[in-house]
């Protein structure tokens, strides 16, 4: 069976048409979540529990969609104090998309931000793009794709799905994937979640393009750090085997309704301990399996 593969968004096809219906898919996020505690991946991706955003979370969705319209300027325009222009109309529209998110800057007990504490962290913002420009100068740079979604159906029937911060391509044809971290280079826990989901879209470019990406770059900008990686294609079979075998893990407790809880140093930032019996409390009653769609991943996910 040969590989199925979409770039975008499938087109609207009229308001009086059914909506179109997605296979369930894999993404990066809700992989490393069934690795990381299968319980986790059912709170976020079948029970859909909400889950608080930190005010890192949202500056790092802030930051990408900054860097995202960055590239969309004139090469010449994309300098330091352009990108930083761009903080306050980019929050002022994702915080309309999400209005939620200003309450993370409401006065305790009254319900209105505060504009001191919006002011500090538009500046931590300012910060994190002064440290990518210290990395790169994307005046010298003509990124194929930003924020670029990528969707494919392997031959084993596995749907991986995701979004890709840049996509460089060279011109001898060789890729470069690219995705901003807003927190700091990780420990070696940290390396490998993040290389897990590096090599997930390696595998799907690969499979979509034929070529495997040539430099895996990953742009840590609370310490303006870079970690860059190349992967082989033997690698990526025997990746593109281990994300086959975490979905059909997912189907079997899909199925069943059997996600085990899974223990470790990561559950200290869980926001599902409540619901967890390793920490004394009981999971809702299973709603069986989703439809129409359990692999979505958001733009908190991708905000690190």
């Amino acid at each position: 069976m040969s590989d199925t593969a979409t770039v975008t968004s499938p087109p609207d096809t009229g308001t009086d048409a059914a909506p179109a219906r997605r296979r369930p898919a894999l993404s990066p996020s809700r992989a490393s979540d069934f690795k990381q505690c299968p319980l986790l991946y059912r709170f976020r991706a079948v029970d859909r529990l909400p889950e608080v955003p930190t005010r890192a979370q949202v500056r790092g969705t802030l930051v990408h969609a900054v860097l995202e319209r960055l590239f969309a300027l004139p090469a010449a325009e994309r300098l330091a104090p352009r990108a930083k222009e761009l903080l306050e109309p980019t929050w002022a529209e994702l915080s309309e998309a999400s209005p939620e998110w200003t309450e993370l800057f409401a006065e305790e007990g009254q319900g209105t931000a505060k504009e001191p504490d919006v002011a500090g962290w538009l500046t931590s913002a300012e910060k994190l793009l002064d440290a990518y420009f210290d990395l790169e100068d994307p005046r010298r740079l003509e990124p194929e794709a930003c924020e670029l979604h990528v969707e494919i159906e392997l031959g084993s029937g596995v749907r991986l799905r995701g979004y890709i911060d840049r996509v460089d391509v060279a011109p001898t044809g060789e890729i470069r994937v690219v995705d901003y971290k807003t927190g700091a280079a990780p420990r070696e826990i940290g390396e490998a979640k993040a290389l897990f989901q590096m090599k997930f879209y390696a595998v799907v470019l690969w499979r979509l393009r034929g070529v495997v990406p040539r430099q895996l770059k990953l742009m840590y900008l609370t310490d303006g750090q870079s970690l860059a990686y190349t992967p082989e294609e033997a690698e990526l079979v025997r990746f593109e085997r281990t994300l086959e075998a975490i979905w059909q893990a997912i189907l079997r407790a899909g199925r069943s309704g059997d996600f085990r809880p899974s223990k470790s140093k990561l559950c200290a930032w869980c926001d599902h301990q409540a619901h967890c019996p390793e920490f004394g409390g009981t999971p809702p009653d299973y709603p069986g399996w989703p439809e129409p769609d359990p692999g979505e991943e958001t733009a908190l996910d991708r905000a690190d």
